[in-house]
């Protein structure tokens, strides 16, 4: 595995896990009644995933240019990671909007 490649699989676990835990803060925010610093948080969260998934196109990027991407268990952690994110980002901003429809 090259270096590059290690870096780009880091990339993926350091952004995505940046926006998991971004997107825990938003929910405890809301909690709290502060749905503003919540809506801050998960647009933060939004920017971390957005450097996560271009780190992800290049690896796919490389694949449709004929270079191989290998599958190790490192990547599959790093997808993981990624898929983990977006699942916890989708379902911290419905509570966020029904404790913010719940507060009025």
């Amino acid at each position: 595995m090259n270096q590059e490649y290690e870096t780009t699989i880091m990339e993926l676990i350091v952004h995505a896990g940046d926006a998991r835990s971004l997107a825990t803060q938003a929910i405890r925010s809301a909690r709290k009644g502060n749905f503003a610093e919540a809506k801050e948080l998960i647009s933060q969260c939004d920017e971390a995933m957005i450097a996560a998934h271009e780190a992800q196109t290049g690896l796919i990027r490389s694949e449709l240019e004929g270079k191989p991407v290998a599958v190790t268990l490192l990547m599959v952690h790093a997808q993981d990671h990624v898929m983990n994110a977006m699942t916890v980002i989708d379902l911290a901003k419905e509570m966020i909007a029904m404790m913010e429809e719940k507060s009025v």
